[in-house]
């Protein structure tokens, strides 16, 4: 008969180890997908030295190891606000493979910028019926997925949808029209799930710390059967209305992403943060501290925290909230991620 000392010293290893190789492994990201633009512009990134380097080897050596990229139906050739088709999406994510990262594919669902103020569907889909565009998402969706693995990629997170509080593919993906949004999702999981079984679906919404938005939207997709296996949040103290400040909404995330857990049982992610250039320092206490909570969540369910372009410098793109500085150096903001 085995010790009983010895049983439970075993039963306690075996609880502890996966929290923490879960905990060595969380990822810490970068949304780069304006990168390609950067470098076809002729904007060159220096590592903290000085010296010109590849950006994927300067987030690397900031602690990187994620990479997330939003992928756009029929976009255009705009230098800020185009790009991201499918064939750059692959590309990027073999280069990102090729630095040792994980890969995000972040589908937007439309030609250009998807978020709480605009969902627009892509110009393609305009006119088709409800089951046609159901069709539609689904070879959309398979059609990149197939690209990805024949370009030897396969997605850890695939997320549907870009921060879809309102819903996605205006007006039958409104939350308006929860059974129609629903089965626009569920098509979206089938076609991953079709061709990358092991890449886990990620649905989206912004503010991370608002509890309130997050029950409603999730009981919602609970109760019209919407398939995922990730939450994802957005979380830009810069964008509260009231609290900018980060240290009067911190908590109310961590919260956040505990009860997302407890109420239904899916893992979480920060899929996208962001802080202001001209405030360095907050900006890093902003990302500790939201790594932290994440780190906090209850049975390893925290996966991340992915900062949405933080090589985004403001003399290229008059983004505001990058971690890049003038001199076209990363900040210290990004040496948070750098922290174990």
């Amino acid at each position: 008969m085995t010790n009983p000392l010895f049983r439970s010293l075993i039963s306690l290893v075996t609880i502890l180890f996966p929290l923490t190789a879960h905990t060595q492994d969380v990822a810490k990201g970068a949304d780069i997908s304006w990168l390609p633009q950067m470098e076809a512009t002729g904007y060159i990134f220096y590592n903290d030295k000085g010296v010109p380097q590849d950006c994927f080897q300067i987030l690397k050596e900031h602690g990187i190891n994620t990479i997330r990229l939003r992928t756009w139906v029929n976009p255009s050739t705009d230098k800020a606000s185009g790009h991201c088709s499918k064939e750059e999406t692959v590309a990027m994510a073999r280069r990102a493979k090729k630095w040792g990262m994980r890969v995000m594919i972040d589908f937007h669902y439309s030609d250009s910028w998807a978020d709480p103020a605009q969902q627009k569907k892509p110009a393609a889909w305009e006119g088709h019926d409800f089951p046609h565009l159901l069709n539609d998402l689904h070879a959309y969706t398979t059609d990149v997925m197939t690209a990805l693995k024949t370009g030897g990629i396969t997605p850890e997170w695939v997320q549907l949808g870009n921060e879809t509080a309102s819903g996605m593919i205006y007006p039958e993906g409104s939350t308006s029209n929860w059974s129609g949004l629903a089965q626009l999702i569920n098509k979206g999981y089938e076609a991953v799930k079709a061709v990358s079984p092991t890449s886990k679906v990620i649905l989206h919404v912004d503010q991370g710390n608002n509890n309130a938005r997050f029950r409603a939207w999730f009981d919602s997709a609970r109760v019209h059967q919407a398939r995922y296996d990730v939450i994802g949040l957005s979380y830009y103290p810069y964008w509260l209305k009231g609290n900018p400040d980060y240290t009067l909404s911190i908590d109310d995330l961590g919260r956040n992403l505990n009860d997302m857990v407890t109420r239904y049982g899916k893992e979480v992610m920060i899929v996208e943060v962001g802080g202001e250039d001209t405030r360095v320092q907050n900006t890093y206490d902003m990302l500790v501290a939201v790594q932290k909570k994440v780190k906090a969540v209850p049975l390893g369910k925290g996966l991340g925290v992915i900062y949405w372009e933080p090589q985004g410098a403001r003399s290229w793109s008059e983004y505001g909230l990058s971690a890049w500085g003038a001199d076209g150096r990363p900040t210290k903001a990004l040496d948070a991620f750098l922290i174990k």
